[in-house]
């Protein structure tokens, strides 16, 4: 069986808590090299993991190295042309969420990895699990009205050196999150987003907001708001991350572990790591080449990408309602 030649992009902690562990776990790959910008983190993952190949450019890496495929783990904020020139090369794209700050960088990469024809997914990891699964299969045929995403957390800290602390780079949970939400409520009920608005608030000395609100229309003109509230312990935790409404009823998924179907519980949800599932599906689809077996390709990963970076230009503009469509063919 040829080896899977993977290089790693991006050496933070989802990929030394997940994807390279993983990686390492199937016969048919080798990683054959990581690159990361900080030298400090890259040479504590080459020795966590024994892996001899460093760089601190990821243009060098592509220049020097024969790979099949490239782990993109970077932060979104420093994305530019590594994805599309990889792409270009025939090299396959694993890319991690969110995929850029900005639509004009995503359009690039969306575009060199459709004329390269390689094999691409974004790491929306919780389609793999049986639970969002299970939902979906609930909501089918039904005529969705209203879709509720809530999300409670700890207040955040001040600006510092970490770019998860700097609003600017990081978007906060709304973007961390709120694109994960929107790609799961896409997947659950097939409807896409059309319109976004948003409003956000900041105040010092935070250096991300202490809340976030959403409002969608979605394709059937269905609504759906997404709740982001950074301000302290939370008494919530017996309520449901989602509640989406239909004619006739409401499903409600509280966590990961259970579906109530009005007021009923229908499922009960189970150990599972959607991080190995993912992982190993697209190293599948790599080997066979076969993308038919990936839950998403990062072009897919566009309109979950979009409606939050609408939304958060929306805030920008004191809630101006922003059409999705247009606003993703920013160039």
């Amino acid at each position: 069986m040829a080896l899977v030649r993977v290089a790693i992009y991006g050496c933070g902690q989802f990929a030394n808590r997940t994807h390279i562990p993983n990686l390492m776990k199937f016969d048919d790959v080798e990683i054959v090299a990581i690159c990361d910008s900080n030298a400090k983190q890259l040479e504590l993952t080459a020795d966590a993991f024994n892996i001899s190949q460093t760089y601190q450019d990821g243009h060098e890496l592509l220049d020097n190295e024969e790979i099949d495929v490239l782990y993109s783990i970077v932060p979104a904020y420093t994305r530019t042309n590594i994805e599309a020139t990889a792409a270009a090369k025939g090299i396959h794209i694993f890319s991690e969420k969110p995929q850029a700050l900005t639509m004009a960088v995503a359009n690039r990469i969306d575009s060199a990895i459709r004329q390269s024809g390689v094999i691409s997914t974004v790491g929306f990891r919780e389609r793999y699990r049986p639970i969002f699964q299970e939902a979906r299969k609930h909501l089918e045929g039904k005529e969705i009205v209203h879709l509720r995403f809530q999300s409670f957390g700890g207040l955040p800290g001040p600006p510092s050196d970490s770019w998860w602390s700097q609003m600017e780079k990081s978007g906060g949970n709304a973007l961390d999150w709120g694109i994960h939400a929107t790609d799961y409520s896409r997947f659950m009920t097939h409807l896409n987003v059309v319109r976004a608005q948003a409003f956000y608030c900041q105040r010092a000395p935070y250096g991300t907001a202490l809340s976030a609100v959403f409002n969608y229309c979605l394709s059937n003109g269905a609504t759906m708001t997404m709740s982001f509230i950074s301000s302290g312990p939370s008494h919530l935790g017996s309520e449901p991350w989602f509640t989406i409404f239909y004619e006739g009823g409401s499903l409600s998924i509280f966590s990961y572990n259970r579906i109530e179907v009005n007021g009923e519980v229908v499922y009960q949800g189970e150990e599972f790591d959607p991080w190995f599932e993912q992982d190993r599906t697209f190293i599948e689809a790599v080997r066979m080449g076969d993308a038919s077996v990936l839950m998403n390709d990062y072009h897919d990963g566009l309109y979950s990408l979009a409606p939050v970076l609408a939304g958060w230009e929306s805030a920008r503009r004191n809630g101006e309602c922003i059409d999705v469509q247009t606003f993703m063919a920013d160039e």
